[in-house]
């Protein structure tokens, strides 16, 4: 029995390289270099954008988004920047490159702290023109620091969303997930998404087949990393200032057919 169980683990870790080796390889950030994010993959959300959040995004700003040491750092401060007390970046692709399917992963190591928003995230590249949540949005990863120990992944579509109270997600329960980088990723096909945290699959949204309103993902969406800090999730049991600043580390970004 034994080594029966032992071969078929043999098996499926085989089965698993397997997998991960016939993936192609199509867009990635590594991560490096030294300076501000690759201008070539990533822009910036500028401003208060959402959420009644606290952070003021800045855009390429060294203090709040630079490559360093092999990894991208999202550092938000309590700087008073432009008279603006609380400060972070927004990276995103958007206009730069866009998805409609494929395996989104990212390594990352998460701040958590009484406050702290992290997001791993999509939009439709559509937004501006039918808006949000019409456009649809992925959400490979978010963690909220009063709330420690969940990591969440969730869809919001123009049938499935929060606002309306239909939204559709889940979480996992890990020991200090901030305590060490992990493995944030979603596998898209056109029937459906699978969310995984490290190689776990805890989350699965599938295409219902009844249109756009439910399944806006046929249509291509651009990545956003972030970090937020207070507002209408993050804030939910109040902020810690005292805390800032807190890094939210990416070690790289890959993107396979």
């Amino acid at each position: 029995m034994k080594k029966m169980l032992l071969a078929m683990f043999v098996l499926a870790v085989i089965v698993g390289c397997s997998k991960q080796s016939e993936r192609k390889l199509v867009w990635s950030d590594e991560f490096d270099y030294q300076g501000l994010p690759d201008s070539t993959k990533w822009t910036y959300e500028e401003g208060y954008e959402r959420n009644n959040e606290l952070q003021y995004y800045t855009k390429a700003r060294l203090e709040n988004a630079r490559v360093q040491d092999g990894v991208l750092i999202i550092d938000t401060r309590k700087d008073n920047f432009e008279d603006h007390p609380i400060t972070s970046a927004s990276v995103t692709t958007e206009g730069k490159a866009s998805w409609s399917s494929g395996r989104i992963e990212v390594r990352a190591k998460i701040p958590s702290v009484l406050g702290s928003w992290p997001a791993i995230w999509m939009l439709g590249v559509n937004r501006r023109e039918v808006g949000w949540p019409t456009c649809g949005e992925i959400d490979i990863l978010e963690h909220v620091g009063y709330n420690q120990d969940f990591i969440h992944a969730n869809v919001h579509t123009k049938t499935y969303n929060h606002a309306i109270g239909t939204g559709k997600g889940d979480k996992i329960n890990v020991e200090a997930p901030y305590s060490d980088f992990h493995i944030y990723a979603v596998e898209w096909t056109q029937e459906r998404m699978d969310f995984f945290f490290d190689d776990q699959n805890y989350f699965s949204f599938e295409n219902e087949g009844t249109g756009n309103a439910e399944w806006p993902y046929d249509k291509p969406h651009y990545l956003i990393l972030n970090t937020a800090f207070g507002g209408a999730w993050g804030g939910n049991e109040g902020v810690d200032e005292s805390e800032l600043p807190i890094q939210f580390l990416i070690d790289y970004v890959r993107v396979y057919e």
